[in-house]
């Protein structure tokens, strides 16, 4: 192949990967959800569930005991591997090797993350849990209720409540300025990531509309399309990224 092919495939690949065909008003839209709906996404919650809780379990062991290293990172990629080949209608195989996944990259991103922004494992341990919890919260409010501002209330209260327990605590118990400046900033990741967490519901309910969705692959590109989904959020939402697409038009 040659390098103006490979030159064009690429190009369209991150083109893909940024195009995102809601709009403001899908991403604003509220009211009940039908039934078939709500069970695609609460596939996806409880499969993503299950996903930041082997991270935690990872993460924890790595905090504790030093779990993780050159196999666990090793054991990550071979069952990310083995997943992208593995066919969509093995559900078991496939849910099995995204949990293992999981595990080994909560034992292993910590590694990752002290060597290139120098952060503790208490961050990355805090963070997997506090947002384990939050995505536990959405699950629970899918099981209550069919609307959708009602299915994130519980998720944003969570925030509140968090950041609550969090000045109390550093107002009552701690001094040492570290250790405070570093639960601030696990909270206010935990808080961030929940608030992106509500966009990228918004766009599956979005995606459902035009047929069925993989709900492993779901959980498993969360962190993945972060950026696309930020990025395009911004751009449908403020008023500088509104003028932009009417010029582009």
């Amino acid at each position: 192949m040659k390098f103006s092919e490979l030159k064009l495939h690429a190009m369209n690949a991150v083109k893909s990967y940024f195009n995102r065909n809601w709009g403001r008003e899908d991403l604003m839209k509220s009211g009940k959800v039908n039934q078939e709906t709500l069970d695609i996404l609460n596939a996806v919650y409880f499969t993503f569930f299950n996903v930041m809780f082997c991270s935690t379990i990872g993460s924890y062991l790595h905090l504790f005991w030093e779990v993780g290293g050159l196999f666990t990172v090793l054991c990550s990629v071979a069952s990310l591997l083995w997943l992208y080949f593995t066919p969509p209608w093995r559900l078991n195989q496939r849910r099995s090797l995204l949990m293992i996944y999981a595990f080994s990259f909560g034992a292993s991103v910590g590694l990752l993350t002290k060597y290139l922004f120098e952060m503790h494992q208490n961050f990355v341990a805090s963070f997997f849990a506090g947002t384990t919890v939050g995505i536990a919260i959405f699950m629970f409010q899918v099981t209550i209720t069919r609307e959708r501002s009602h299915i994130y209330h519980g998720g944003l209260l969570y925030c509140c409540l968090v950041m609550l327990a969090v000045l109390l605590v550093i107002g009552c118990f701690i001094r040492d300025s570290y250790t405070v400046q570093a639960i601030l900033k696990g909270t206010a990741a935990v808080i961030l990531f929940l608030g992106y967490f509500v966009v990228y519901s918004q766009e599956i309910l979005y995606d459902v509309s035009f047929g069925d969705i993989d709900f492993i692959n779901r959980a498993l590109t969360v962190f993945f399309s972060l950026p696309a989904i930020v990025l395009h959020a911004a751009r449908v939402c403020l008023p500088f990224g509104a003028k932009v697409d009417q010029n582009a038009d």
